[in-house]
């Protein structure tokens, strides 16, 4: 599993698509696009760490309620009583193995409980911190038209130099361009 799989750890770009998107960004926007940009960017990543952390607290949470559900039920079936004997119609009677310790809730059955619900949190919260940021960062860039526009603009002169450089990297003969992040 890679480390891309949750939001929050996601990586960015690679150091030469860095470059390209600071010269569009430097040459293809004025300070006020910029600030909305990295506004929009703030929200994303606020959201995906908040996500996050709600996901985190809700698996540990999930996990203790499941815990202490286990261990209630262990307690109420040790106390339960229990047939010890199976007598069968030809008079031959025979022991039935007691299973209570089988069933006790165990340290690392509480340790799997807490890490897989804390890890299916952090995933589900920073996913839907991501889908919440997005629409957020979304109502932030087209709050103004115009500013809007040039964004827009901006962003399809980075799409074109990305990709002019990747397809002068693979005629070159280089299968693999360097250009995306490692997966």
């Amino acid at each position: 599993m890679s480390s891309d799989s949750f939001a929050i750890s996601r990586k960015g770009l690679s150091g030469d698509l860095k470059k390209l998107a600071e010269q569009h960004l430097k040459h293809d926007l004025n300070q006020a696009d910029r600030d909305t940009l990295e506004a929009a960017a703030s929200k994303f990543s606020t959201h995906i760490a908040v996500g996050s952390l709600i996901g985190l607290g809700l698996g540990i949470a999930l996990a203790y309620r499941i815990r202490s559900q286990r261990v209630k039920i262990f307690d109420a079936f040790r106390t339960k009583q229990k047939p010890t004997h199976v007598k069968f119609a030809d008079g031959r009677e025979e022991a039935i193995p007691d299973i209570t310790p089988l069933l006790k809730p165990t340290t690392g059955g509480d340790i799997a409980a807490y890490a897989f619900f804390s890890i299916a949190g952090v995933f589900l919260g920073g996913e839907t911190g991501a889908l919440t940021g997005s629409t957020s960062a979304q109502r932030t860039i087209t709050k103004d038209p115009e500013s809007r526009a040039r964004i827009g603009k901006a962003f399809k002169g980075f799409r074109a130099d990305m990709l002019r450089k990747e397809i002068e990297l693979l005629e070159g003969g280089r299968s693999d361009s360097g250009m995306w992040p490692e997966v």
